[in-house]
Parts: structure tokens; C-alpha cells; sequence
């Protein structure tokens, strides 16, 4: 892993996750408030269109290293690496409940 040590790499790469999904929902939320009028064909295909490209956004975060590894004979690692982000991530979402009732 190039420029970033190991050890934070599941860390960062959770947090990236949780922020872009912050920021879509922030979109979404006032996106939505400003326009007003959602009933056209153009909600669907935004939504489906959001859908795919948060899919590829987030197989990115959380493939991309451990398949790199994978790829490189380092299998282990890039299993924990995997397990890692996922468990910082449900981390960042416990530490983000609580916060639920102020926002």
C-alpha cells in the first residue's frame, strides 16, 4: 500500500465511506427540499443512476486494496483488511446513533 501505512488503511477507508454517504444525504435531503416537484420520470432515474454509482464508489473503498493484496499472495492480510473497514465502519454508524436525535 503506497503513501498510507497499513494499519490506518481500513480506518480511512471506513471514514471515506461514512463521509460520501453523509454528502449524499445532505444532496438528497436539500436537494430535494429546494426543488419541490419529485413526481417525474427523472426521480426514478436519478435515484437508480445514485444507486449504481454509490455501488461502484463504495466497491472501490472496500475492494480495491484487499483485492490488490489478494492479487499480490497476501491473502490473510487482505482478508483483515476487508474485516477491518467493515468493523471500523459499523463503528463510525454506533458512534453516529446517538446523534440521530439532534440532527
Amino acid at each position: 500500500m503506497k503513501g498510507i501505512d497499513k494499519k490506518y488503511r481500513a480506518l480511512i477507508n471506513a471514514f471515506l465511506a461514512e463521509l460520501y454517504i453523509v454528502l449524499l444525504v445532505f444532496f438528497i435531503h436539500y436537494g430535494v427540499a429546494l426543488d419541490g416537484e419529485t413526481e417525474t420520470l427523472l426521480a426514478p432515474i436519478i435515484m437508480l443512476s445514485l444507486f449504481v454509482f454509490s455501488a461502484a464508489v463504495m466497491g472501490y473503498l472496500f475492494l480495491f486494496h484487499p483485492i490488490e493484496l489478494y492479487m499480490q499472495g497476501k491473502r490473510k492480510e487482505a482478508i483483515s483488511l476487508f474485516l477491518q473497514t467493515i468493523l471500523w465502519l459499523g463503528l463510525l454508524i454506533l458512534l453516529l446513533i446517538p446523534l440521530g436525535g439532534l440532527l
